[in-house]
């Protein structure tokens, strides 16, 4: 098979994996070498302004051993099978790199023999490219569970980004789909990462060599199995706190296999999926608790209205906020108010007491904010209700049937619920 043939395969193969973000990094181009992974560069998915940077995403090989019922790639499976030499990948992305096709590498592999063996493959590819051909562009590569220590050490030392795939959110749902997962295989290789980390972190001027500078991440399949979105954000907060990750990536499941322990999904739940990504920007930016989005009583999101609206509507008694007197993670919690428009608030009203056009003049949007904020004791709209059924009925009522944006598209209330630009803007900036 050629190389452009198992491109065309390995390539296709590594769409499924969602857990790319910016780099992060900060290694420079030293020695004469080529390619720069410094902060100022190497995104592989989407720039925090919506561009789509170029990237490198292919799998090493899509031949597992491991029969995940989830997996296009399941050993089961009769689909087209391919394998890259080390040298075929240090090579096509240095090609490509110069080109100017792409700007950096996500490398990733279905486990070929063994989990060592498949990570041996992997640091020799990497090793290519940043000691052969001097690559120091920007490199994230998946770490596969099971493997020795020794292996992540290397690989870490080489890379700019590592990630380990949870996948599914329990041990049950593990060993329904993947039975010849584990979890313990899965997060001991994650705490170890993350400890290299943090010591290398704590003192640079002891080593060499950077250890995963840019972090690393991991990935949630979200409709393969019953668990409720509380139950997937608490294991994201877990990660986030005691592993320190950069981001937990969710992926809507994609029905592309048969098997009597799948669900059957006309499409894929793209809408949960989107409601967990902006939970995830509360959690991690907006000081809030898994417990606090969401409880026994209300264990997934509203379908309608975003995470921070309807935790408002739920404690209204907390609101209306004075907007000339709240400290900055109160008004974090005001629907509409994000992080460069809170420090906005926070800036201006040391010069003088802000009133509603003040805000518009800041860029503070108060599509959803004037609901819940009084400036200078006053409301809004001297028309306006301050009660639970008016706010939200007009909330629901601007986000599936009203006002239609220049920029955004209307929906019908009889559609599909689906995220509409808008929700995906507020994943992307994080003004929610």
């Amino acid at each position: 098979m050629d190389i452009l043939e198992k491109l065309k395969i390995l390539a296709d193969s590594a769409k499924y994996d969602a857990s790319c973000s910016s780099s992060g990094s900060n290694r420079k181009n030293l020695n004469n070498g080529i390619g720069n992974g410094d902060v100022s560069g190497i995104c592989h998915s989407w720039g925090a302004d919506g561009r789509c940077i170029s990237l490198l995403k292919i799998l090493l090989s899509n031949s597992c051993i491991y029969d995940c019922k989830y997996c296009i790639n399941r050993c089961t499976n009769s689909v087209k099978r391919a394998t890259f030499t080390p040298r075929e990948v240090a090579d096509l992305t240095i090609n490509f790199y110069k080109r100017n096709y792409i700007e950096g590498l996500f490398l990733s592999s279905a486990v070929i023999k063994s989990p060592d063996h498949t990570m041996e493959m992997l640091v020799k590819a990497v090793s290519i490219l940043r000691n052969e051909y001097n690559f120091n562009g920007y490199i994230h590569c998946k770490t596969i569970p099971g493997c020795s220590k020794e292996l992540i050490d290397k690989l870490g030392k080489l890379v700019d980004r590592m990630s380990i795939n949870i996948e599914l959110p329990s041990s049950n749902s593990l060993k329904l789909l993947a039975p010849q997962k584990e979890k313990d295989g899965i997060i001991n290789p994650m705490s170890y990462i993350s400890k290299g980390i943090q010591i290398n972190n704590q003192d640079k001027s002891k080593f060499k060599t950077n250890f995963v500078p840019a972090g690393q991440t991991t990935q949630l399949i979200v409709g393969a199995t019953p668990e409720s979105d509380l139950k997937i954000l608490k294991l994201s907060e877990g990660l986030y706190n005691k592993l320190s990750l950069k981001r937990v990536y969710y992926s809507a499941y994609v029905s592309v296999n048969e098997d009597s322990n799948l669900p059957t999904l006309e499409s894929p739940p793209l809408l949960r999926e989107n409601r967990l990504y902006q939970a995830d920007w509360l959690l991690r930016f907006y000081g809030f608790k898994a417990d606090e989005l969401l409880d026994k009583n209300h264990q997934n999101f509203n379908t309608i209205l975003d995470p921070k609206c309807d935790w408002a509507l739920r404690h209204i008694d907390r609101f209306p906020i004075e907007i000339n007197t709240a400290d900055y993670f109160t008004l974090l919690r005001i629907p509409g108010i994000g992080v460069i428009s809170a420090k906005k608030i926070i800036k201006a009203r040391r010069e003088f007491l802000l009133d509603f056009t003040s805000l518009k003049h800041l860029g503070v949007v108060l599509k959803r904010a004037k609901y819940f904020i009084t400036c200078k004791g006053k409301y809004f709209d001297s028309a306006m209700k301050f009660n639970q059924s008016f706010i939200e009925t007009n909330l629901i009522y601007q986000e599936r049937l009203g006002i239609k944006q220049p920029q955004f598209e209307q929906l019908s209330i009889f559609d599909k619920l689906q995220p509409t630009k808008e929700d995906k803007i507020k994943c992307l900036t994080g003004s929610l």
